[in-house]
């Protein structure tokens, strides 16, 4: 077979389940173009992106500002390292930490990257400038959390599939319950170790567990109580997903530490970075920290252009008025249908409970449903089904995908 011959669905998915680890379980589409909120089949079919590859996407599928400014760059100057300085990268740190109001940003590829140097800074802060006994810091994190899959952030998770046979795990981590204060303060009073307080604004892998109205300014404020860094996992809810710039701002909450991935790129390119002002990231010092590919100069061009985009296009507030839409929509159809408990979100990111258990296949079933009717969408948790579209959507679309989802719910029903 020659290496571009023109692939049958199938036949991809023969080849990847061939060639590839099989660490992932795919919806059985094989997607070949992307335009906007659309995508397309290899046998010409066309879909709505209801997962925008997990909120990496916002900006839409290929959008010709960000590709261009992919596409001009790598025409000139793709990697340098950090051996040497280029010319891309201090603009894009300068117009990044003025977007989002720190001193300081330091780039790198991933979200799972970005998280872990987050840790080390806070871990480095610790010992620096809190006092805390080298190798004796804590750091608090949340029940039913996704921070990535390397193996420190794994060993805070409670997910047995992640974690099973990856152990000897990293020490280190004080894990309490989402959304709730009281387990919060008691870890901190508790332990003079605690160094920072990591948490997603809302956990979306959980199945877009929103916390409740305050929590997070409550959090922060106990954490500037307790001299403890309150550490931001914007990685899936920044860049415009939730209605707001970055989740935090719904409270007005300023994170001692920033971490954003995904659509910081809009899903062209893959870049991280973790934002702090200089009293915390002048912890880190030639040698102490570092990334081949971070801040290289496509990435840089890349961001930019991305964040341009949600502004120039306002973004965030087409998520804030398409997202109360939606779930308006289907707040009017739930209670005339038993297969739907309830949907919760906050802007573009939403996500229905499937009135089943977490072990059926039902949400999945739904899922394989929705893609017969022309939308893709995926479980998480088992019985939970989240929606994510590009945020470049109109209200046409939208209510024409609630269209979609209604119908195909009625004939799950059948």
């Amino acid at each position: 077979m020659a290496v571009l011959e023109h692939l049958t669905s199938q036949q991809a998915i023969d080849l990847e389940n061939k060639y590839g680890a099989h660490n992932y379980h795919p919806l059985p589409v094989v997607l070949s173009r992307g335009e906007g909120v659309y995508v397309w089949d290899v046998e010409g079919k066309k879909y709505y992106d209801f997962l925008s590859a997990y909120s990496a996407v916002n900006q839409g599928h290929c959008h010709p500002k960000i590709v261009g400014a992919m596409v001009e760059q790598a025409k000139t100057l793709t990697l340098t390292s950090r051996a040497f300085y280029n010319d891309m990268l201090g603009n894009y740190e300068q117009y990044a930490t003025e977007t989002f109001g720190f001193d300081k940003l330091l780039p790198m590829n991933t979200g799972a990257e970005a998280v872990e140097t987050a840790l080390k800074i806070c871990r480095r802060w610790a010992y620096q400038k809190k006092g805390i006994p080298e190798n004796r810091a804590q750091i608090i994190v949340c029940e039913n959390n996704f921070h990535g899959r390397t193996t420190t952030i794994i060993s805070f998770s409670n997910d047995p599939v992640a974690k099973e046979n990856y152990g000897p795990f990293t020490e280190g981590f004080i894990k309490i319950e989402y959304d709730n204060l009281v387990a919060l303060e008691k870890a901190l009073e508790s332990n003079p170790h605690v160094a920072g307080f990591l948490v997603e604004p809302i956990q979306g892998e959980a199945g877009v567990y929103v916390p409740s109205e305050g929590y997070l300014k409550e959090a922060k404020a106990l954490c500037e109580k307790y001299n403890v860094l309150f550490i931001a996992d914007e990685v899936q809810t920044g860049i415009a997903r939730t209605g707001k710039m970055l989740a935090v701002d719904h409270e007005e909450v300023k994170p001692d530490i920033l971490i954003l991935g995904k659509a910081i790129s809009g899903g062209v390119y893959p870049v991280s970075a973790v934002f702090a002002n200089d009293a915390i990231m002048d912890v880190i010092t030639p040698g102490s920290h570092g990334s081949t590919f971070g801040g290289n100069p496509v990435a840089a061009a890349v961001a930019m252009a991305a964040l341009e985009v949600v502004k120039e296009e306002n973004l965030a507030q087409n998520a804030q008025e398409l997202g109360e839409l939606f779930r308006e929509e289907l707040n009017k159809f739930i209670p005339t249908c038993d297969l739907v408990v309830k949907v919760r979100g906050k802007g573009l990111l939403n996500a229905i409970l499937i009135n089943d258990t977490e072990d059926s296949s039902t949400a999945w079933d739904i899922c394989m449903a929705l893609k017969e009717n022309g939308l893709l969408a995926k479980p998480t948790h088992g019985n939970i089904i989240r929606f994510a579209p590009p945020l470049v959507m109109n209200k046409e679309q939208l209510l024409d995908c609630v269209g979609i989802i209604i119908k195909t719910l009625q004939e799950f029903k059948k």
